[in-house]
C-alpha cells in the first residue's frame, strides 16, 4: 500500500510539472484563479492494485457440516484446526466514474460513483495432520486439507468527496460504501486412518458464484484541469470487503474525465 500511495504522490508532482510546461494556447484556455469545477462530469480510468486476503478459518463452516456428529469432530474439533493465513496478489482493472460537484470559492464537495471491472483476489491451500483418540477406542490419524479462493470481477463505490481547488489542481479526499461481485469457493477434504485402517476421504465444497459482497472505501486523489472541461485524475483507493474471505483491495488509478 505504501508503494501505491508513493506512486500517487509522484504522479501528482509530475502532473504539476507537466501543467507548468503546457503550451500557451492550452494554458490560455483556462480562466485565471481557481478553475470552475461546478457541475456534472464523467470519465474513464485504469487501475493496478493489490488484494490482501485473510484465509484463516475460511473452510471452518464447511468442515463443521462435513463432520457433524462424528467421533473425530466431537473428540478433536477438527473444523477448528488453525488452517489458512494471509496472502497478497496483484491485479488490474478498467472502468469509469461519474459524479457531481458543488463549489463555493475554492471549496469543492460532491458525490461520485466509481466502477472497475478486472481481476482481483486470489487463492490459498493449507493442510494439517494430527493423531488422537476419538473416545470410541479408535486411534484416528486425520489429515485436514483446506482450499479456498475469491475472485472479484467487479467493484463499485458510492462516495462523498471534498476538495480544495488550487489553480488548475483539485486535491480531494473521499469515503463511502463499496459493492462487489465475486466467486468464492471453499473446499474441505478429510482423509486418514482409523485404528490403522484407511477410510474413504470425505470432501465438501461450498461455492458462491456471482456473489454480492459489500464493505466500505476511502482514499485520496487529485484532478488536474488540462483545458476547458477536460481533466486528468490520479487516485489511490482502499476498499474493505467483508465476506467468507475478508479482502482488502488497494488500487492506484489514473483516468481522464470531462466536466459538462
Amino acid at each position: 500500500m505504501r508503494r501505491l500511495v508513493l506512486a500517487a504522490v509522484m504522479f501528482g508532482t509530475a502532473a504539476g510539472a507537466q501543467a507548468a510546461d503546457m503550451p500557451d494556447f492550452l494554458r490560455g484556455s483556462l480562466p485565471a484563479g481557481p478553475v470552475n469545477w461546478q457541475g456534472f462530469y464523467i470519465g474513464g480510468q485504469g487501475a493496478v492494485g493489490e488484494s490482501d486476503m485473510n484465509f484463516t478459518g475460511a473452510t471452518q463452516s464447511v468442515t463443521a457440516k462435513l463432520l457433524a456428529d462424528t467421533a473425530a469432530e466431537n473428540a478433536a474439533a477438527v473444523s477448528t484446526w488453525p488452517l489458512g493465513g494471509k496472502t497478497s496478489t496483484r491485479g488490474t482493472g478498467l472502468g469509469g466514474f461519474a459524479g457531481y460537484n458543488s463549489q463555493w470559492d475554492n471549496v469543492v464537495v460532491g458525490v461520485e460513483f466509481s466502477y472497475l471491472h478486472g481481476k482481483f483476489g486470489g487463492s490459498q491451500s493449507d493442510s494439517m495432520a494430527r493423531s488422537f483418540n476419538d473416545g470410541a477406542g479408535n486411534l484416528d490419524e486425520i489429515t485436514y486439507q483446506s482450499n479456498a479462493s475469491i475472485a472479484i470481477s467487479d467493484m463499485g463505490t458510492f462516495r462523498a468527496r471534498a476538495g480544495y481547488a488550487v489553480g488548475t489542481f483539485l486535491p480531494y479526499a473521499f469515503g463511502g460504501v463499496a459493492l462487489g461481485q465475486a466467486d468464492i469457493v471453499r473446499t474441505a477434504t478429510i482423509s486418514g486412518t482409523q485404528s490403522g485402517v484407511p477410510f474413504t476421504p470425505l470432501t465438501a465444497t461450498d461455492g458462491q458464484y456471482s456473489h454480492l459482497i459489500y464493505g466500505y472505501s476511502g482514499g485520496l486523489g487529485v484532478d488536474v484541469m488540462l483545458m476547458s472541461c477536460l481533466f486528468m485524475r490520479a487516485e489511490w483507493e482502499y476498499i474493505r470487503f467483508t465476506s467468507a474471505i475478508d479482502t482488502d483491495v488497494n488500487t492506484f488509478r489514473v483516468g481522464l474525465g470531462y466536466k459538462f
